[in-house]
């Protein structure tokens, strides 16, 4: 599976004799400093991404040693007149105290890389300096995405029924890259896919976004009134659940509570709504004076008087 992910540049550097004996492992014959521009680069992270997947912690591991020696691109246009730097040096980084949305510690792919400071390339290290050329995507394959809720591969519809940025029994599912088979190339991009796209992303460095937004007072009322507006409709998705779970059990008396819960988990609200509905009906049939199992409003249930269980 071809997996394509973006990240970030950090300003050049000087490079010292440690970084030149690196270089030269790259280059026909021995490069100065005068010669080379080298900058670093976060290529890739165990974060979830706005594509619901994550890098494995092997994974990271093989894809910094296998992206030594890759050449950059641009808009990933393989061609070799597309060709800029090169990574002569990688590594897995740890960034302690930052913790990722599936609560284990941030990691990423830091890279070094040179290019030639030559007339060709002068337009580019502008860029690179002045912030223009930030963003970075990186091309590779993988063996195996794993679902985080099943543990089987997310991709095989007959051993996993989950969907990747959906909630089951209150746990996100993504998939797990990992098995990296190749690393083909890193290109620098205009748009990134990440969910938070681009600059945003690297500069905050896994940054929360309320600590990114301090001292911008309408954004986090903002903010606010969103992550507000999404507890609700959580709290509404799990009600409308645990109606659909309860008419279930009604309607079928064979039925396995824990197995529709666990279909009820993946259904999305007009789906849901569906089920509740039939539901509700064969609730009815098997209990012909049962108004009092129809789905009411609350208005409705004020109203209601104990004549319907008269005999």
């Amino acid at each position: 599976m071809e997996v394509r992910k973006e990240a970030g540049i950090n300003a050049g550097t000087v490079p010292d004799e440690n970084n030149l004996e690196l270089i030269s492992t790259w280059s026909r014959r021995p490069l100065t400093a005068e010669e080379v521009y080298i900058f670093s680069l976060r290529l890739c992270d165990n974060e979830i991404d706005r594509d619901w997947e994550r890098f494995s912690p092997t994974a990271l591991e093989e894809l910094a040693g296998r992206f030594v020696g890759k050449s950059g691109i641009f808009d990933h246009d393989w061609s070799a007149g597309k060709q800029t730097a090169r990574i002569y040096r990688a590594e897995v980084v740890t960034e302690s105290g930052v913790t990722t949305a599936a609560g284990d510690e941030s990691r990423y792919v830091k890279a070094w890389a040179y290019l030639l400071r030559t007339e060709a390339n002068r337009n580019l290290i502008a860029e690179i300096e002045g912030g223009i050329k930030k963003e970075i995507s990186v091309g590779c394959a993988v063996a195996r995405s794993i679902c985080s809720i099943c543990g089987n591969d997310i991709n095989d519809r007959e051993l996993c029924h989950h969907m990747k940025g959906r909630t089951y029994n209150q746990k996100l599912c993504w998939a797990e890259l990992d098995g990296v088979t190749d690393a083909y190339e890193w290109s620098f991009v205009a748009v990134p896919a990440q969910r938070n796209a681009g600059v945003l992303k690297k500069s905050y460095s896994g940054m929360e976004l309320k600590t990114a937004l301090a001292g911008n007072g309408p954004l986090l009322e903002q903010l606010k009134s969103l992550e507000h507006e999404a507890e609700l409709g959580r709290r509404y998705l799990s009600g409308l659940r645990r109606e659909v779970v309860r008419l279930g059990c009604l309607a079928e008396k064979n039925l396995d509570t824990g197995t529709l819960e666990t279909i009820a988990g993946k259904l999305d609200e007009l789906e849901l709504k569906a089920l509740r509905k039939s539901f509700q009906q064969r609730a009815e049939d098997r209990y012909p004076g049962g108004v009092q199992l129809t789905y009411r409003t609350e208005a409705q249930e004020s109203t209601a008087g104990d004549g319907d269980y008269q005999i």
